[in-house]
């Protein structure tokens, strides 16, 4: 395949290795923010029951998890448009602080009720450092290097993500459920105050100091209740009213969103990103992989506990060398990508991923052999997301112009976020059967062996498929960026 970039060496846009240096400090800052919110998607899962324990709240417990990633994915393209306009720093620097006192509710929370509030206030400020931390980033590198940054950004998200489950059982069973949140303390104050040293001010010089609240509102909105919607159908089912009037509601306000982006001076959105075909493959294949990620994961969590009987520090380990193997290759995808093509990296990651996705689900038995039945298709799998999420966050904003880097960040996240909720859903509205069944013989004390495990392998066969289907969808929609845009990219 012909290669789309010039050597680094007699690129115009090259910098000096000084300036490279300074560039990677930048990168190493933000992806510590980005890696604290993503591992606050997760890691608070293992912790339900132990915060039943002492807080009590029942069903109202899954609004921990529902109601972070609900405010997450529902804020994240009003903070994208709003550091285009005031500032990527300030926003950024705003965002570690909001997300910080949230950390510190969330780690003080008396009741069920605050401690869901208090999610909502890390959320926001998990929306409003994500975008602007990528916008701070990739002006930092030439276009040139803006693949491999954003493998490394890309991949301690992901890896945080993974890793979620692991540190969180460590810390519940060491520390208790709050050492989750007070965790973020001193990471977010060293962040805020290294960051007002190191990073640089930017902001888009095109946009006027003011934004289109309309569609912020209209946008926020229509995410919000898709998401609420596809989230919380496992518990209401998918046709219950509830359900239905969400997503409805919100697919209505999103159309609106849509039209008042093509019609106002200042959109949340710009619509032309929809014209590059590099950023219709990555979100269409990053709502695919987002899916098939989210539900491979619950599901072999839930195998190691309930059938398996591992701790939930056990099960944290034994998920380990996936996220591991992740770490292991994401810096290195970025080269793979540039020398290789985007879409022909993600379609290997997500070919390794179905495969390792099918092997475990045709292979595993329902008495522990970790070493032989799950230890060589997590290394797999872990590979297979090592190579696909860096190379979707890179080839969703590595070729724009640098005044659309938070708004392609946020737009990508957005999609992602909506996947997650929907895997998620899928995957245990399939599995629910089994888990059911599973459930009732553990409180009765009975051997969970004999029972029917055939809607888990459903599901699990369902997100293999779904991994292969994100891999044909970017080797299909992806068109590598012209001359005259990656002209524009070096701006």
């Amino acid at each position: 395949m012909k290669r789309i970039v010039a050597d680094i060496s007699t690129s115009p846009s090259a910098k000096p290795a000084g300036s490279l240096r300074h560039a990677y400090r930048v990168l190493a800052l933000t992806s510590i923010a980005v890696f604290l919110v993503s591992l606050d998607l997760s890691i608070v899962v293992v912790a339900k029951r132990t915060i039943d324990e002492e807080l009590g709240g029942g069903s109202l417990l899954t609004w921990v998890f529902s109601a972070y990633a609900i405010a997450y994915a529902a804020a994240l393209l009003t903070a994208g448009r709003f550091a285009d306009v005031f500032g990527r720093k300030r926003s950024f620097l705003r965002g570690v602080l909001w997300f910080s006192f949230g950390s510190l509710l969330c780690g003080f929370a008396p009741t069920t009720w605050f401690l869901v509030l208090a999610r909502v206030v890390q959320a926001f400020g998990g929306a409003q450092l994500s975008p602007a931390s990528l916008a701070l980033v990739l002006p930092e590198f030439p276009v040139e290097k803006r693949t491999q940054a954003i493998a490394i950004w890309g991949a301690t998200g992901g890896l945080a993500a993974a890793l979620g489950p692991s540190i969180g059982g460590i810390l519940v069973d060491t520390l208790g459920w709050r050492s989750l949140f007070f965790l973020n303390i001193p990471f977010t104050l060293v962040t805020v105050i290294i960051g007002q040293r190191l990073l640089k001010e930017s902001r888009d010089p095109n946009a006027q100091r003011k934004v289109d609240y309309p569609s912020a509102a209209l946008g926020f909105s229509g995410v919000a209740l898709v998401v609420l919607g596809i989230s919380q159908s496992e518990v209401w089912g998918w046709l219950d009213g509830g359900t239905l009037g969400a997503l409805a509601l919100g697919l209505a306000l999103c159309a609106a969103f849509i039209l008042r982006c093509r019609s106002a001076a200042n959109p949340i959105l710009d619509l032309s990103l929809f014209r590059l075909r590099f950023v219709v493959a990555a979100n269409v294949a990053g709502v695919l992989f987002s899916m098939g990620f989210i539900g491979m994961w619950l599901l072999n969590t839930f195998w190691l506990q309930a059938v398996w009987g591992y701790s939930v520090a056990l099960s944290g380990l034994a998920t380990m060398p996936g996220p591991t193997s992740a770490a292991f290759v994401a810096p290195f995808a970025g080269k793979y990508a540039d020398r290789f093509g985007h879409s022909r990296v993600l379609f290997v990651g997500a070919c390794l991923l179905g495969i390792g996705t099918f092997g475990l689900n045709a292979t595993i038995p329902d008495s522990p052999q970790y070493v032989t039945h799950y230890l060589p298709w997590m290394i797999i799998t872990g590979v297979g997301v090592g190579l696909s999420i860096s190379t979707l966050s890179s080839s969703a904003t590595a070729f724009l112009k640098p005044v659309q880097f938070a708004m392609g960040s946020a737009l990508n996240n957005t999609f992602r976020q909506v996947g997650t909720a929907l895997g998620a859903a899928l995957s245990l509205a399939i599995a629910a059967p089994a888990l059911a069944r599973i459930e009732v013989a553990r409180r009765a004390g009975e051997d969970v062996l004999d029972i029917s495990k055939a809607e888990i392998h459903g599901a699990w066969a369902m997100n293999g498929a779904i991994y292969m289907l994100a891999g044909v969808a970017m080797l299909l929609i992806f068109k590598r960026p012209t001359d005259a845009q990656m002209a524009d990219a070096r701006g």
